[in-house]
């Protein structure tokens, strides 16, 4: 049985799967290598944004590469999402039971409504 936090970190997600703050469940393999790139490339970004106000840049040049680097990570939000979509959420629809089915509905909405605007 595990601990007590661990308990508590887990949850059953709208899919029916067993969901714990620590790990994904049904991740696409080539999404995930796409989004380890994608964040790679990211960092390199955040760094070069270190360097730019240690230098004093211009400010709007540091606001350009910060647009970037937020365009960047709704890149990676998109792919999580679709992968979402793919594994959980086709599951829960597809299940064929209402409360389970409304419950993705109302997960989805809410990421869409929080995150991805």
């Amino acid at each position: 049985m595990p601990a007590t936090s661990e308990r508590r970190r887990r949850t059953n997600a709208p899919c029916g799967c067993e969901t714990s703050a620590r790990k994904a469940v049904a991740v696409d393999p080539e999404i995930k290598v796409a989004n380890r790139h994608r964040l790679r490339r990211i960092e390199g970004q955040i760094r070069g944004l270190q360097k730019m106000v240690e230098d004093d840049r211009y400010c709007p040049d540091i606001i350009t590469q910060i647009a970037s680097v937020q365009e960047a990570l709704r890149g990676v939000a998109r792919n999580l999402m679709r992968n979402h979509l793919h594994h959980c959420a086709a599951k829960a629809l597809r299940s064929g039971k209402k409360q389970e089915a409304q419950a993705m509905y109302d997960e989805l909405l809410e990421l869409i409504y929080a995150h991805l605007r």
